[in-house]
């Protein structure tokens, strides 16, 4: 037990040198993200959060092959992606492009790793879904893949909330793998847990302002993807899975409730469901007072709390139809609230006597 909580430290010891490191290397190519109508941030912050975690997560895992069926597969897709995301981070490139890599990668994850959706379980009460023998698995795992990266990315607005919802992912799905014995992929959970940490803490300035770094969309995407590689791996893997699929949509309720809402919202306005704007979770919460942190705070635990009933419902074996339409019923209630936001934050703000 000792040698794992030396190999921890050192980890989190790598991640932070590679985050110091890769910060003169941003300063010197100009990837920084500079402040504008949208984002109210001080001075030029280099993007490299996510470059820095995929480089110190290739290293562990380079040197723990054994811990990740298909790993090469998995390294090459991270790679794809962050290289794909940083380029985005300076030139920005079309949603399009991204799309057309994310789709080619789910591709490639499940034509060689064999990853994809084969089942739903009994989801929506009338017994098991299989959907290897109709072929919808293989686009119910496109579009699965694509939603999730693109859930984290979308939810990355404040500093530290990124981060802190994927610690709270990967802890989430670490503790069900860990109980049900899963313990290569469980690990895997808490050395992702530890190498985000050093971000988490530069991100929030913690070193004093001066080495605040971001995620930039490098990092989302590589987060993203990562989450949906380990919960189709955990939920897909045999003919008794360690991971009901419904529990892994409580795992990432918030990001997935945020995009699904807003994307609505932007569709239903005749804009792009891609176009950037302030009216996720976290602007609201801002807009009703709250400051960067305190909202920080609100959401994560927001999103600790939609877990940690994920991983009840997992242990207690509730029925997985009843988990899917309590989902389903936190979920209408939460586009009531983003639909009639404007109403709900003005009462808010007057009873909070905020201007």
């Amino acid at each position: 037990m000792p040698h794992i909580y030396l190999e921890l430290g050192f980890t989190f010891f790598i991640s932070l040198s590679i985050l110091f490191m890769m910060r003169k290397v941003a300063q010197r190519i100009n990837l920084v993200d500079k402040p504008n109508e949208r984002k109210h941030h001080m001075g030029a912050v280099p993007l490299v959060g996510g470059i820095s975690i995929c480089v110190a997560f290739m290293h562990f895992l380079t040197s723990h092959p054994d811990l990740l069926p298909n790993y090469r597969l998995y390294l090459l897709s991270i790679f794809i992606l962050t290289l794909v995301g940083a380029i985005d981070d300076k030139v920005d490139l079309s949603f399009k492009v991204r799309l057309i890599v994310q789709a080619g990668l789910s591709v490639a994850m499940m034509m060689i790793a064999d990853i994809q959706l084969h089942q739903l379980g009994n989801m929506f009460g009338f017994g098991q879904m299989n959907l290897s023998g109709i072929g919808l698995g293989y686009l119910i795992t496109v579009f699965a893949v694509i939603g999730a990266i693109n859930a984290f990315n979308m939810v990355d607005g404040i500093d530290g909330l990124l981060g802190g919802l994927s610690i709270v992912t990967f802890a989430g799905l670490g503790t069900i793998l860990y109980f049900d014995g899963q313990l290569n992929l469980s690990y895997l959970c808490l050395v992702l847990i530890v190498i985000i940490l050093p971000y988490v803490l530069l991100n929030l300035g913690v070193f004093t302002r001066r080495y605040k770094v971001f995620m930039g969309d490098a990092g989302s995407m590589l987060i993203g993807f990562t989450v949906i590689w380990f919960l189709l791996l955990a939920s897909q893997n045999g003919t008794k899975a360690p991971l009901r699929p419904v529990t892994a949509l409580w795992l990432i309720a918030v990001p997935l409730m945020d995009m699904a809402t807003i994307m609505i919202r932007r569709i239903r306005r005749g804009d792009s469901p891609f176009k950037p704007d302030r009216e996720h979770l976290h602007h609201i919460f801002q807009r009703l007072g709250f400051s960067s942190f305190q909202t920080l705070m609100i959401i994560c635990s927001i999103a600790a709390a939609y877990a940690s009933f994920g991983i009840y419902g997992e242990m207690m074996n509730i029925p997985e139809y009843v988990m899917f339409y309590l989902f389903i019923s936190f979920f209408f209630i939460y586009t009531y609230f983003l639909s009639n936001v404007w109403k709900i934050s003005a009462k808010i703000r007057e009873w909070r006597g905020i201007s």
